[in-house]
């Protein structure tokens, strides 16, 4: 072999130089790279469902826990739920405004047949609230049967809320990242009332996943028709009878109708999530 043939690694090695070896990745290295970015990518997703967990349960801590105290502390300093008559209570949220007919008495009657009076809120109703509500004006012109004038009257301090004001609302992002607003108002259903009888607190503005959890964490499991919280117009008709899911999901848009929960919506994610209302029962 001529000396213009020498490979260069030969004259490297003669002029005693170390030889350049070129390397790339093993398999292993690469396989080792790869699981890493999954671990990392696997980290934001749990992230994210971690996060949105620890928000539902501060919405449960700090607003729905706190107003039931709130309307709790009115019964006691005031001898009678909100909107009902202090020297004549009827035990009945806006009892009030109830009209019992003739005589107005309430004993006696057939309680199952009775016109519920309208629900007790501030500004105006949450949306896809079944029953309206009383006008803050209504019966007295100076103090209204408004909830947040109910509840300065009483000294009863109100949970912060979105903000001063607006204290019965609370605003989250939905899975789609929009946001959402969560409202509360009063009122008392009639013997026989789908999704529970009595006084009770209407939530409205709630995806199905807060209201799942929600439900779970109230009544131990998330049941439509069953336990203090349950879905709006839901009836608990059969007993001993298996639950009832919670009747949409989050793939579902903000006005989908015959939504089920076992079925997927149009999944978009730039739609608002569809919202649900829940009736939670009160104690008093």
């Amino acid at each position: 072999m001529s000396a213009h043939h020498i490979p260069r690694s030969a004259g490297r090695a003669r002029a005693g130089l170390p030889r350049r070896i070129q390397k790339g990745f093993t398999l292993v290295e690469m396989a080792i790279v790869l699981a890493v970015i999954g671990l990392i990518i696997g980290a934001i997703a749990i992230g994210k469902d971690v996060q949105r967990n620890a928000e539902y349960t501060k919405i449960k801590n700090k607003f729905i826990d706190q107003w039931e105290q709130a309307y709790n502390a009115y019964y006691q300093r005031t001898g009678g739920v909100l909107g009902d008559s202090q020297t004549a209570p009827r035990l009945m949220v806006n009892g009030a405004n109830f009209n019992a007919g003739t005589g107005a008495s309430i004993s006696g009657g057939n309680m199952t047949a009775a016109t519920a009076p309208n629900a007790i809120c501030h500004g105006a109703k949450g949306p896809n609230m079944a029953r309206d509500m009383q006008g803050a004006a209504d019966a007295n012109a100076a103090n209204g049967f408004d909830l947040r004038l109910l509840m300065n009257r009483a000294g009863v301090r109100m949970p912060p809320g979105r903000a001063e004001g607006a204290e019965d609302r609370y605003v989250y992002l939905d899975t789609n990242g929009n946001p959402q607003e969560i409202q509360v108002c009063f009122q008392w259903n009639a013997p026989g009332t789908a999704a529970n009888s009595g006084n009770v607190m209407v939530i409205t503005g709630l995806t199905p996943d807060l209201a799942r959890m929600l439900d779970q964490m109230i009544d131990g499991k998330p049941d439509a028709q069953e336990g203090r919280f349950r879905q709006q117009g839901v009836q608990n008709g059969t007993p001993n009878a298996a639950g009832v899911e919670w009747s949409a999901n989050n793939t579902y848009q903000d006005g989908a109708t015959d939504t089920v929960a076992g079925q997927a919506g149009r999944t978009q994610d730039e739609d608002q999530v569809i919202r649900m209302v829940a009736i939670y029962k009160m104690n008093q």
